[in-house]
């Protein structure tokens, strides 16, 4: 199969499109023909190893010394099972499925095996692949930080960065939620964030939320490009600030992946997808990913 494999930390260009085996799936294994993947923030921080000092080491004992441990980077899909294990109940041949790789990784290339238990699931009916593959990554980050923040019905809610793959999703989540949204982003992305359902957008370019007089129980940084300390005076008496950065990885969990399928199939919910790219143009994909620009998500087509 063909696959990007990651040669070396460094500039987009260590990563080289080459053949490589095809995976075989073991007794609890689904053996998934990958439609569609993604470039996220993430990707591009372990390809250029973008790490602060403190993380340096434990990172690369983590990831891999000289270059990643595993080579083909992606940690979201949308795809098909074409072979299944023995022990295998939850999936047939021929079953439409979108899923979360996580620190596996291994979602650039033409095909992928997961366990059956893994965050993989049956793909929302109303979209495509391309739209599919961008929905778990910034899904699951938005829900699991607004849960952290302790999201409920009433509440104003601020989320810093709204136009990334996981702000456009958590401006989503939180209207879902029944909360009042502001949505910072830059003069760009301001009618965007509004066709998302942001009640309030504030481009911060042009002010900074923290200089008026209203109060949120939430502020969500969805970037990890401000501080609680910045954050403070914007902050109702018992307000939760919740970051990105540093806060750990949100928790991967089957139940998020199928809690945003009904949410996309009841229309509450959309991906929201910047470019497209096909599988040897993903050079170009880090390149712009790496811009801080993009909108949404950035999609690789596979097949």
């Amino acid at each position: 199969m063909k696959a990007v494999l990651c040669t070396k930390y460094g500039p987009p260009q260590v990563l080289i499109l080459q053949q490589v085996h095809k995976p075989v799936p073991k007794e609890n294994d689904i053996l998934i023909k990958i439609h569609a993947t993604t470039v996220t923030t993430g990707d591009v921080r372990v390809r250029g190893f973008n790490s602060p000092l403190l993380y340096w080491l434990p990172m690369r004992l983590f990831l891999g010394i000289r270059k990643p441990r595993k080579p083909i980077l992606g940690v979201e899909l949308a795809g098909v099972v074409e072979e299944i294990g023995q022990n295998v109940t939850r999936f047939k041949k021929g079953d439409e499925v979108y899923a979360m790789t996580g620190m596996r990784f291994g979602a650039h290339a033409e095909y992928t095996c997961l366990r059956e238990d893994g965050i993989v699931t049956h793909k929302p009916q109303n979209v495509t692949f391309e739209e599919a593959a961008a929905i778990p990554f910034g899904g699951t980050s938005a829900l699991h930080f607004l849960r952290k923040g302790k999201i409920h019905s009433g509440q104003n809610v601020l989320i810093y960065g709204a136009s990334g793959a996981v702000g456009t999703a958590a401006v989503q989540l939180a209207k879902y939620f029944d909360t009042e949204v502001t949505a910072v982003c830059g003069p760009t992305n301001l009618e965007l964030v509004k066709s998302l359902g942001a009640d309030h957008v504030i481009d911060y370019t042009k002010e900074h939320f923290t200089k008026s007089d209203k109060r949120y129980d939430i502020i969500f940084d969805a970037v990890g490009k401000i501080s609680m300390s910045k954050c403070q005076n914007a902050l109702k008496a018992n307000g939760k600030f919740v970051t990105v950065d540093g806060q750990g990885i949100a928790k991967e969990r089957i139940e998020d992946l199928e809690f945003l399928k009904k949410r996309i199939e009841s229309g509450q919910m959309k991906p929201v997808v910047d470019r497209y790219y096909e599988l040897d143009q993903i050079s170009e994909a880090h390149e712009y990913v790496e811009t801080g620009r993009k909108k949404g998500n950035v999609v690789i087509r596979v097949v």
